[in-house]
């Protein structure tokens, strides 16, 4: 072909062939990925096998095999098989293992066998972080995400759903019953091959509703509210999409509001984000080595003693509280419209009058002070407050953190947006690596060794893009 650029004949032979150093930029990520699990002290880690032993057949290395799963979570590459084949084709891949092919069962087991060595490296790339001072400014976003499992939503029952599937089967079984019954009648109208499929669909439905009554069983037994037949941890989880649920896990991260890097990570089968806060809020402040730092979150976290706990750890949080009480769409008033005082320990409430301390409480494990004013049966403002025939107004004993973390949120209108742009980046690029899937892998443990090597190569890709290449493999030898 003439006037174009041409390419090399492929039976071309070189004196001198070409070194796969050579196809290697200089800033390319895999030279960092070499580098970061070189200097790694990979038996202090957890990694079996580093010191081979006297006898036996050799095996990898594990630096080797773990080079593998970090490039291949780093290219979107997650399936065993697949980087068996990477390992055989792909030029960066030779050169980051020596030319070294280990077949795919070997690359599995091998994140089978070292769940917690894996979780313990992602957390030592998120201390070289710290060296590099990413996280000085202090201020981290928590939220979670619904993630899903390898288990076929048709695979999870509840009792509701039993309760549903079963009805749905006794009608078509009766359905189908009625028209055998009618074959019988008249055998005229109806044609043998179409009698001898309605037997077999019989039989068929007969053996669902005997699998459903042995699930019923398994949830009575164990206690469970739901069962999955594929993955038995993962769960069905309400969405942010109205009528929506995904069955799967709940990923909650901690993201540097700075620099979108993901900080501390959890995945937990819990369906909502409740009481999730203190744990990741303490993890945060032990990974960024901040003496206070500041953590945002939504409201689906705010419970007043996680709260607490996290104010006594030192950690101020941003949580909006959540508008439960139905006087404010009613028109009337609501808490908020009462302003306490502290020195007198009273409320005033919108008519001016004051309520004063009755008596102390305990619901549902929290301990309550009840106020209420005498003047509210006379009160022009009544229609306006309540139909009972006092406004009781109740508070916490640890109230005042609750109000300083509302006058924090008043501080600062932005927190919200900021929350939004930090976190949902983090966890729409997350799902789009991981694609439609996203959990290649069944049961907690494993779930968790999965999503560790996705932050871990998430975190990679934006500490090159944030410092260089250069710089992180520099930090990392020093």
């Amino acid at each position: 072909m003439k006037r174009f650029i041409e390419g090399q004949d492929r039976s071309q032979v070189t004196l001198l062939p070409e070194c796969l150093d050579d196809y290697l930029g200089e800033d390319n990520p895999v030279r960092v990925v070499d580098v970061f699990v070189d200097e790694l002290r990979l038996e202090e880690l957890g990694f079996e096998g580093a010191q081979p032993a006297v006898t036996g057949r050799p095996s990898y290395h594990p630096a080797v095999l773990l080079k593998i799963y970090i490039y291949g979570y780093l290219n979107q590459v997650q399936s065993s098989r697949r980087l068996e084949r990477e390992a055989q084709r792909n030029v960066e891949l030779m050169w980051l293992t020596g030319r070294l092919a280990p077949d795919f069962k070997t690359i599995a087991d091998f994140r089978k066998d070292h769940g917690a060595a894996i979780r313990n490296v992602c957390r030592e790339f998120v201390l070289l972080c710290r060296r590099l001072q990413l996280f000085a400014d202090g201020v981290v976003v928590i939220d979670g995400s619904k993630f899903k499992a390898v288990n076929n939503r048709d695979k999870n029952f509840s009792r509701r759903k039993i309760e549903v599937r079963r009805q749905q089967l006794e009608h078509s079984i009766n359905r189908y019953l009625a028209e055998l019954d009618r074959a019988d009648r008249q055998p005229e109208l109806v044609l043998p091959d179409r009698v001898s499929r309605l037997q077999q669909k019989v039989s068929k439905i007969k053996e669902q509703m005997h699998e459903l009554g042995q699930i019923e069983q398994r949830l009575q037994t164990t206690g469970e509210r739901q069962v999955s037949l594929t993955d038995p941890d993962a769960r069905s989880m309400a969405t942010s999409r109205l009528g929506s649920a995904v069955v799967g896990y709940n990923v909650q991260a901690a993201v540097d509001a700075k620099h979108h890097m993901i900080v501390a990570h959890e995945v937990t089968n819990s369906i909502t984000d409740q009481g999730q806060l203190p744990a990741m809020a303490k993890a945060t402040k032990e990974a960024i080595g901040h003496p206070k730092p500041t953590v945002l979150a939504d409201r689906g976290y705010f419970e007043g003693y996680d709260i607490l706990e996290c104010e006594r750890a030192g950690i101020e949080t941003l949580v909006p509280k959540p508008l439960t009480s139905n006087s404010k769409f009613q028109g009337r008033f609501d808490k908020r419209d009462f302003i306490y005082d502290k020195g007198r320990d009273v409320y005033r409430c919108p008519a001016g009058q004051i309520a004063i301390y009755r008596f102390t409480a305990v619901e549902d494990g929290k301990t309550l002070r009840k106020y209420w004013s005498s003047a509210c049966p006379s009160c022009h403002l009544k229609p306006q407050c309540t139909p009972a025939p006092c406004r009781r107004i109740s508070r916490w004993e640890h109230e005042e953190v609750v109000e300083a973390v509302q006058a924090r949120l008043d501080a600062t209108p932005e927190a919200s947006r900021v929350r939004q742009r930090t976190v949902e980046h983090v966890f729409g690029t997350l799902k789009a690596w991981m694609g439609s899937t996203h959990f290649l892998t069944r049961t907690l443990p494993r779930v968790r060794t999965e999503m560790s090597l996705q932050v871990l190569a998430y975190n990679l890709q934006r500490a090159i893009k944030i410092v260089g290449a250069a710089t992180l493999m520099a930090e990392m030898r020093a």
